[in-house]
């Protein structure tokens, strides 16, 4: 049998030139989605219905908002590094800034920055602070004014503690010996297209003749409208329903077959790989957002079935852990694990002081260049943004909750 599957693999690799991504959890991911749809009509129903509610209620607002910021994005030009070095004490409310900024880009860039000897260990702690990761899009997508106050609180914690950082350690603490800028802006392994050139056009088509009709079901749901009866004869099929799974299972399958997580590690390499499309960084980021929203509903859909619509007093129960709980998860590299914690905000399983910690301790995908390029900083300025992410929220937690 293990022969039979290893031989069907490399024929469909033949074929087709599709490569499955080798991180395990692209692996495992697709091994989950697979054996609900086997394990019978409830599961398969269940997870079809997580994945078509993603989509509508998630993913297609997450796209729109990253389609807008990555194009205001490309406004921006400029060297950073020498900003940021002749700015003195405002490197921090900079720094903060750019790590608010959703998404990843921003931190990225302050971490090479720290390296290049540009910026202070002080921005380096300021701008994980205030990182929310891939997680800011999705919550500024369905809770924008909740977004904004997060944003806002992470923005002021950040530059405080940057400056009490760089007051009681060096600018240039734990920093490496100084690296020339190919070193210090490491060019990802995935930055070549994510499937066979003659499939690219293909995907990318269905992909937004997906997304397109999925936006404004989104917006109609969102409202309050009942979609299916504008596709008149065809409403007893549930087509809402079919467009949104299949819009999940596309992004999922992209996501899986891709060479790379998302396309944030290009802004460390953007001079020396150019700056991607903006269209082609909002399908690569809302497939990867996608995925990790799917699961963050499954885990909601899942506990119900399980518990009998019991999951909401098990954390309740838990409710005096959940801060510390998002602050740990917030020291997990990547921006995934923190996208499923604020899921589970917006789903109304965990508290705003949650949200908070793990907001203010996650580092999203800035710690894998922090890692590479200085480990013994990128686990010190980890380790600092904890304190302020279990004041602030178990503080939020103590007042308001």
């Amino acid at each position: 049998m293990t022969n039979l599957v290893l031989t069907a693999g490399r024929r469909l690799y033949g074929v087709f030139g599709f490569e499955i991504g080798r991180n395990p959890v692209q692996l495992i991911a697709l091994a989950v989605v697979c054996a609900l749809m086997l394990a019978g009509d409830d599961l398969r129903s269940l997870a079809l219905r997580a994945m078509s509610d993603a989509y509508l209620a998630v993913s297609v607002f997450v796209g729109a908002t990253l389609a807008a910021v990555y194009g205001a994005e490309t406004l921006y030009k400029g060297d950073i590094g020498r900003f940021m070095q002749n700015s003195g004490r405002a490197q921090m409310p900079i720094a903060a800034f750019l790590g608010v900024l959703p998404g990843c880009g921003g931190a990225i860039v302050v971490v090479t920055q720290y390296t290049r000897g540009y910026a202070s260990f002080g921005a380096l702690v300021a701008v994980l602070i205030a990182t929310m990761g891939d997680a800011a899009f999705l919550l500024l997508a369905r809770e924008p004014i909740t977004a904004m106050g997060v944003f806002a609180i992470s923005f002021i914690i950040g530059t405080v503690a940057g400056w009490l950082v760089d007051a009681v350690h060096p600018k240039d603490f734990l920093r490496p010996e100084r690296q020339d800028d190919a070193a210090s802006n490491p060019v990802p392994q995935h930055a070549a297209s994510t499937f066979p050139a003659r499939w690219d056009t293909i995907l990318y088509g269905v992909w937004f003749a997906l997304f397109v009709p999925g936006l404004v079901l989104g917006i109609l749901l969102a409202c309050q409208v009942e979609t299916d009866v504008l596709f008149g004869p065809l409403a007893r099929f549930e087509p809402t329903h079919w467009i949104g799974a299949a819009g999940a299972g596309l992004c999922l399958v992209m996501w899986v077959f891709s060479r790379g997580r998302n396309s944030h590690t290009w802004m460390a390499a953007m001079s020396a790989t150019g700056n991607p499309s903006v269209l082609r960084r909002t399908m690569l980021d809302t497939n990867f957002i996608t995925t990790w929203v799917i699961f963050g509903f499954l885990v909601y859909e899942l506990g119900t079935w399980v518990t009998g619509s019991g999951i909401e007093s098990f954390f309740d129960i838990w409710a005096p852990l959940l801060p510390a709980m998002g602050v740990l998860v917030g020291f997990l590299p990547g921006c995934g694990p923190q996208i499923v914690v604020t899921t589970l905000y917006l789903a109304g399983l965990v508290p705003l002081s949650t949200q908070l910690g793990n907001a203010l301790s996650n580092d999203g995908d800035a710690l894998f260049p922090a890692i590479a390029l200085a480990p013994r900083a990128a686990v010190v300025a980890t380790l600092y943004t904890a304190i302020p992410a279990l004041i602030v929220g178990y503080a939020w937690y103590a007042l308001f909750e």
